[in-house]
């Protein structure tokens, strides 16, 4: 059954935001104000939410928003933006993150105390039964790594002499031209590699929310040394934020020249051990076999650094690797798992379509009833094709997974009918930017010559300031490429081109992705719309602007109105809505905004010197006769 939020809170005498905590804590999702839940887990939210009761404590998540804590509180936006405002001299919009202490300076103005923790809205998923008794616990798994580079070096036919399979020739032109994951079995572990075409899928599934490498190995060659697909490689793996391993593949031909290469990679920020780095350089044959078994050996022994576990007896989770339609099977998905254990039979949801599975093959093409944590899958059973990263979840039955795939379905094209999706773009940089102390406005720049790229880059990376930080997170020379492209996706990055076009379908790709593109021809044109740009990001400053000086000279108490402060105007002028401060004998009592002005009967915009008026406060009525009023206004200075 579906039950609103609201409405239940109300019902049991608690807030929204201590019903939204407690289905957190009890594993159950919610969103848009509802959640699902069948007859036994509803008693157990009603149990909690009894001994919550008396609670005066409320969860809210980092980066909570005005219209976060209205909710959670059941207090209408509105009263919450003008405690903001009156009470904390706050300005904020419904959707600007606030800092923690203003947080939970307004959450105690309402008498209640914060706890934060982390998001809790989650999708719409089939709601978990709340569990009556713990899993089994986290257990060790092997490390999946994504094998990139530039095309030719040998990254297929390095991991096809691991594993032992010549899968490189049955490929067209000896290229990889889909997606493969494999299992490596070791003496010492196992090893789940995925096999790419290139750094563009690896990009393309974190664009939609799915990490799902540990572990990057950058093949080069050591007779051709740093490519511009490497480079690209570089910083979508930097990007990524995981572990890179340098495999100098080539190691057997007459020219290979590894120090050349060590050097090139020095020059683009990543510094070999033997430089006194912490990226660990190998170098390898995948003719020969030279170096791999010390390959394997480094990859291993980066896994146990990082401590990689799962629970085979958790909940499902997993992710979409590749997918296609297949004549004879119908929709099939290549799927990794990462939590938990699929079967034959079981009840999935992917991203927006659901199934039962009828099959599974293993990496080799062999039949399989189960798989565990870190095992590439092949699964035969959905209703339609799922995309690259999307997630794969339980469900209890195959009724329930329809109904949620068919509601996210129904959810998404509402999205899209409702508009494009709004991405970074420079003109405007301070509604699109996510709140925080530190914003960063990352940046992918080519150019025609190298000495461009550097001179550009130098110069972006010096306009630095305390609350902005520009990130050129990739530079290079050539044309703006589709690569480009997903990899701003991926990073919510603007690309800037100097003396250079988007090339091929590049231009499409862009606006598929609401990508910003700007091109240059003037290197200072350039550095002046960044800087005007993070101009516009940097907070608001507001400086105090005298208006004037008003007396207190007889308190009127009406009926209809309350009461009213009968006013003189000494100095300057008085506007309606103006902030003010009220001094007693040189001491402040009150500091707030004014309600409203009159003029005899008449409400008026402001007053002037010389003139009488009555006064009214917002939220304050102890005003005395001799009072002053000191009225001001905030004026922007940046």
């Amino acid at each position: 059954m579906q039950i609103q939020i609201e409405k239940f809170a109300k019902d049991l005498g608690v807030l929204p935001g201590q019903v939204e905590s407690v289905l957190t804590e009890l594993g159950v999702a919610y969103e848009s104000g509802k959640f699902e839940a069948d007859e036994e887990t509803l008693e157990f939210v009603r149990e909690s939410l009894e001994e919550a009761k008396g609670s005066k404590e409320l969860v809210l998540h980092k980066g909570a928003t005005p219209r976060d804590i209205a909710s959670a509180l059941g207090v209408p936006q509105p009263e919450i933006q003008k405690t903001l405002l009156t009470k904390l001299k706050v300005m904020a919009t419904l959707t600007t993150a606030l800092k923690e202490a203003d947080a939970e300076a307004l959450v105690k103005l309402f008498g209640y105390s914060v706890r934060w923790g982390s998001a809790a809205k989650a999708e719409a998923k089939p709601v978990p039964k709340v569990p009556k008794s713990a899993p089994s616990g986290a257990q060790s798994r092997p490390p999946v790594v994504t094998v990139l580079g530039h095309v030719d070096h040998g990254k297929t036919s390095l991991l096809d002499y691991i594993r032992s399979a010549n899968v490189a020739s049955k490929e067209a032109g000896g290229i990889t031209q889909h997606i493969g994951a494999y299992q490596v079995q070791l003496p010492e572990g196992v090893i789940t590699f995925l096999d790419t075409p290139g750094h563009a899928a690896f990009t393309a599934m974190r664009a939609r929310g799915a990490q799902v490498t540990d572990i990057a190995i950058l093949v080069v060659a050591a007779d051709d040394g740093l490519m511009p697909q490497t480079i690209e490689a570089i910083s979508h793996v930097k990007n990524a934020g995981v572990p890179m391993i340098v495999a100098v593949n080539k190691m057997d031909k007459p020219d290979a020249n590894p120090d050349k290469v060590m050097q090139q990679l020095t020059e683009h920020n990543v510094i070999p051990q033997a430089y006194g780095g912490d990226v660990e350089v190998v170098k390898v044959s995948a003719l020969t076999g030279s170096g791999i078994p010390d390959l394997l050996e480094v990859i291993l022994f980066q896994a146990g650094l990082m401590e990689l576990k799962a629970d085979p007896k958790g909940d499902l989770e997993g992710v979409v690797i590749e997918a296609k339609i297949d004549k004879g099977r119908g929709p099939v998905a290549t799927v990794l798992v990462q939590n938990g254990t699929i079967k034959v039979g079981d009840a999935i949801i992917v991203g927006n379509t659901y199934g039962r599975l009828r099959a599974m093959n293993d990496y080799k093409g062999e039949r399989a009833t189960t798989a565990g944590p870190s095992m590439p899958i092949e699964i035969l059973g959905l209703e339609d094709v799922p995309m690259a990263g999307d997630k794969v979840e339980p469900a209890d039955d195959e009724r329930s997974a329809r109904n949620v795939a068919n509601e996210r379905a129904d959810t998404a094209r509402i999205k899209s009918l409702a508009g494009p999706i709004k991405r970074l773009t420079l003109k405007d940089l301070r509604n699109q930017l996510n709140a925080g102390e530190i914003k960063d406005l990352n940046l992918i720049v080519k150019a025609d010559v190298q000495g461009s790229v550097e001179a550009i880059r130098g110069m972006l990376e010096k306009i630095q300031n305390e609350e902005v930080n520009v990130k050129v997170i990739h530079s290079a020379v050539g044309p703006i490429t589709e690569s480009d492209i997903l990899l701003a996706s991926a990073s919510d990055a603007i690309v800037i081109g100097f003396n250079v076009k988007p090339e091929g379908k590049t231009k499409a790709e862009a606006e598929r992705h609401k990508i910003e593109i700007r091109t240059y021809s003037i290197i200072y044109e350039l550095i002046e719309d960044i800087e005007a740009a993070i101009k516009g990001m940097l907070a608001p400053k507001f400086e105090e602007q005298y208006l004037g000086t008003v007396e207190i000279r007889v308190v009127f108490n009406l009926t209809r109105s309350g009461m009213v402060a009968g006013c003189h105007v000494t100095d300057g002028k008085v506007l309606r809505g103006a902030n003010c401060r009220v001094r007693r004998d040189r001491e402040i009592v009150f500091e707030g905004k004014i309600d409203s002005l009159k003029n005899v009967k008449q409400d008026v915009r402001e007053m002037i010197a010389g003139q009488d008026c009555g006064m009214q406060f917002v939220d304050w009525v102890a005003f005395k006769e001799g009072d002053v009023v000191e009225a001001y206004e905030l004026v922007q200075i940046n």
